[in-house]
């Protein structure tokens, strides 16, 4: 008889009840959107007793655009983030785009589509050059993308003032191409009696593509693993400059992608727009449950964030407070943030054996 039998046979325990076992509880706690989730049901609830004018349809769906103009871009921050990086750039990017596409078409008499695609061109190569030179240099993406925050918030000013004449574009809605541009980034369709804009279903859509790549995917395991230890996925042969230089250029992206939402909405785009954005995206990323050490998190986490902005931005308003209390609630928010995601991380590591 082998040695493994013998030892079956004298009922010694199996290798499995070894194994972690975790209950419902402490599972479902462990996901990290799952404190995002609870407070968006405690804050709506809060917002339909003392907000009547939150309880129409209507309302919902200003809501869902107020957040999705933020959680387009927050989702890409928030895939950074897991991936161990910041981008301090991402609100002033979002004019840079709008700027380029305006400018330039206008200047030159140019079908709006040729503008757009120069916008996105710059857009990816800043998004480019940011994840380079941190990768290259070795310094802190912080301040990299600092950096690049001060140099396009004095471009958009100054070249849009050079340029115009003024810090606003001109209005662009009787160029070419505006139309069909309208449609895919500003137009609105009714469901019911209800006018819905077409943002919402394309930050459903990003949310959904970044799911899909983060939990099922071998690009979604990349970026897990050098937000976690860059070092250790680099020595099992994870391309991590590659990775990290995506994850800005995802970043730039969605920064493209609103700043013509915002362009084509408004047929104009003031040089001086998206300054402090940056910091809302982050922060919807965080009360989403992504950490700010890199390695954890999740898209959906990020788009409860975001609604959780959009819901209280828009309440405060609706139940007749002071908007200027809004701020104090993103600071509270971002500190018992913070402090959630600390103990579910806790938890998400926890280990009981059987």
């Amino acid at each position: 008889m082998s040695q493994t039998s013998e030892k079956q046979a004298l009922g010694a325990p199996a290798e499995d009840t070894n194994r972690v076992q975790l209950g419902f509880l402490n599972r479902a706690l462990a996901r990290p959107e799952i404190g995002a989730l609870v407070a968006a049901i405690v804050i709506g609830i809060f917002f339909l007793v003392v907000a009547p004018p939150f309880r129409s349809a209507e309302s919902l769906a200003t809501v869902l655009y107020q957040s999705s103009t933020i959680g387009i871009v927050a989702v890409a921050v928030g895939m950074l983030m897991i991936g161990g990086e910041f981008d301090l750039s991402a609100g002033v990017m979002v004019t840079t785009a709008g700027l380029v596409n305006a400018i330039f078409s206008y200047q030159n008499n140019l079908n709006l589509w040729v503008g757009a695609a120069l916008s996105l061109v710059v857009a990816l190569a800043i998004g480019f050059l940011n994840g380079y030179l941190v990768m290259k240099t070795g310094i802190a993406s912080f301040l990299i993308t600092l950096g690049t925050f001060f140099v396009l918030q004095g471009v958009n000013l100054g070249v849009t003032k050079r340029v115009t004449g003024s810090v606003s574009t001109p209005n662009i809605d009787q160029m070419n191409g505006y139309s069909q541009l309208q449609k895919v980034f500003a137009s609105t369709f009714q469901v019911g009696s209800v006018n819905v804009s077409i943002t919402v279903v394309w930050w459903f859509l990003f949310v959904a593509l970044a799911s899909w790549v983060l939990l099922r995917t071998k690009v979604g395991n990349w970026i897990f693993a050098v937000g976690g230890n860059q070092a250790s996925a680099r020595a099992v042969g994870v391309p991590v400059m590659k990775v990290k230089i995506g994850l800005f250029m995802t970043v730039s992206f969605l920064a493209w992608f609103t700043g013509m939402h915002t362009l084509y909405r408004f047929n104009t785009i003031q040089a001086g727009n998206g300054v402090g954005n940056e910091f809302l995206y982050i922060i919807a990323a965080v009360v989403g449950g992504t950490l700010l050490t890199g390695g954890y998190g999740n898209a959906i986490g990020v788009a409860i964030g975001s609604f959780i902005f959009g819901m209280t931005s828009l309440c405060i308003v609706y139940a007749g407070w002071d908007p200027n209390w809004f701020r104090a609630f993103l600071g509270v928010m971002l500190l018992l943030a913070v402090l959630v995601n600390l103990y579910v991380k806790k938890l998400s590591t926890s280990r009981k054996v059987g």
